[in-house]
């Protein structure tokens, strides 16, 4: 990674992503979080404000180092115990079957190979356990469609590989047994960034 990335692009997103329109989207996915609890893409912290009282502890990973200095500070002021690692969620080296939640905002857009991804979030997570999730994708109206692949390439760019115009809902469905999945458009958020896929992916639990 780069200077860019490492030092600029973190306080990029800490701004963009602290937006209080946000907030009520991260506490209705965090919401039902429960048990032991993996985080991809932690980025700056901002998610452990939301997470429910009951959670003492989650296991967090990020690819990008330069984001552990606002996220320390979230880390100290949180009641939460926070053991956070450098990692890509590409490849994660948690044992099968080891969480109960599986938690990821606005993460899936950036990362490279999101369908080796998303099969290392369903490896881990045990059986009947659940991927919680908000992510901006493609939308549902072709005119934003268009200016969404027009400008992905320039916003992969600036913002570290994120993509416009990934279909969230056909991601998640490939990989997982059961989705509960709601789309829309954030409030005052241009559509090309704002269309929202939140949901709850279910991993089966054989019988």
């Amino acid at each position: 990674m780069g200077f860019y990335s490492e030092r600029i692009l973190p306080y990029l997103l800490d701004w963009s992503l602290s937006d209080s329109n946000l907030a009520k989207y991260r506490q209705e996915v965090l919401a039902g979080v429960e048990g032991d609890v993996l985080e991809i893409g932690f980025g700056t912290g901002l998610n452990l404000s939301y997470y429910p009282e009951h959670i003492h502890k989650i296991l967090t990973v990020d690819a990008n180092p330069g984001v552990q200095t606002l996220a320390q500070k979230r880390i100290q002021a949180s009641s939460i115990t926070v053991d956070h690692r450098v990692l890509n969620g590409e490849n994660l080296p948690m044992a099968d079957n080891t969480f109960d939640s599986v938690v990821s905002t606005w993460t899936l857009c950036s990362i490279a190979n999101v369908e080796q991804a998303l099969k290392e979030i369903y490896r881990v997570l045990k059986p009947g356990g659940r991927f919680f999730f908000i992510e901006h994708g493609l939308s549902n109206e072709p005119k934003v469609q268009v200016w969404q692949n027009r400008l992905t390439p320039l916003q992969k760019i600036i913002a570290d590989g994120c993509h416009f115009n990934r279909n969230i809902r056909q991601l998640v469905e490939k990989h997982f047994d059961t989705v509960s999945l709601e789309e829309f458009h954030a409030e005052k958020i241009p559509k090309i960034a704002g269309y929202m896929y939140k949901g709850i992916a279910t991993k089966a639990n054989p019988v």
